[in-house]
């Protein structure tokens, strides 16, 4: 397991800002996450430009808050660099968590080949009809609003992804984690897991149920995997490939209209 911080004294003069950047992740992520997707399906019926404008502002605030949070980091002398992550892989995980880890690579292969044949596609159109499947899949409805459509897009996206690889590993797993273990000392691995599991699935609230339910669980995979093998690059390599799938979905399975819904 890696060796989390033990106690809130560890980050010294920053324990209060490492608080105040943890609660931001838990209650005030989600609530900025809710306005900006309801702003941009908004924008998403008359801009063209709505996705990339939303891209980069997506850009914008995870590179913001992981400064943030690294900022706060540097300034805690009590905790180094092995404490949140920023180290080789110490040991590789272990059996269970290494199945649980087949097993979504997996789903991210069954997942795309459903995609690149417009499975998605199929799911969202009672949305875009008015039918009575407007409220039953808020998740796959997201999903679909935002995948690129255009080279452009694409490009920018491909930013995007590998962004959410480092920055949401870094920030929810690496730099929340050991806040939390901080405050709460000698927190149990499989409680920390669940606990990042929670904070990652509220995130993305603006999903629905089946979205926090799904961001939920991948968040705890993430986590195990981060605290087994004491370093956050297997989870940024697992998120970002998870994220980056989307781009092999071609732009013909997908609406040509900007609105989804």
């Amino acid at each position: 397991m890696s060796g989390l911080p033990g106690s809130l004294a560890d980050f010294g003069p920053a324990a209060l800002a490492a608080v105040v950047v943890a609660g931001y992740l838990v209650v005030g992520e989600p609530l900025a996450g809710h306005v900006l997707h309801r702003r941009f399906e908004g924008r998403l019926r008359t801009d063209p430009g709505a996705r990339r404008s939303f891209y980069v502002r997506l850009l914008i605030l995870e590179w913001g808050l992981s400064l943030l949070a690294l900022v706060v980091w540097l300034s805690a002398p009590g905790v180094d660099a092995g404490q949140v992550g920023l180290r080789w892989p110490q040991q590789w995980p272990g059996p269970v968590t290494g199945l649980v880890v087949l097993l979504v690579l997996l789903f991210v292969v069954v997942s795309t080949r459903a995609l690149r044949g417009g499975a998605l596609l199929e799911v969202a159109e009672p949305v875009r009809r008015g039918g009575e499947g407007r409220h039953a899949e808020p998740a796959a409805h997201a999903t679909l609003a935002l995948l690129p459509r255009t080279a452009g897009e694409r490009r920018l996206f491909t930013v995007v992804g590998v962004t959410a690889g480092v920055c949401e590993e870094w920030l929810y797993r690496g730099f929340f984690l050991a806040v939390v273990a901080a405050l709460a000392g000698g927190l149990p691995t499989g409680l920390l897991v669940v606990v990042a599991a929670v904070a990652f699935g509220l995130a993305h609230a603006y999903q629905g149920p089946v979205g926090i339910l799904t961001t939920g669980l991948l968040g705890g995979v993430m986590a195990a995997l981060y605290l087994q093998t004491g370093s956050l690059l297997l989870p940024v390599l697992l998120h970002a490939a998870i994220d980056l799938r989307f781009l092999l979905v071609p732009s013909r399975v997908l609406p040509a209209g900007r609105a989804v819904r």
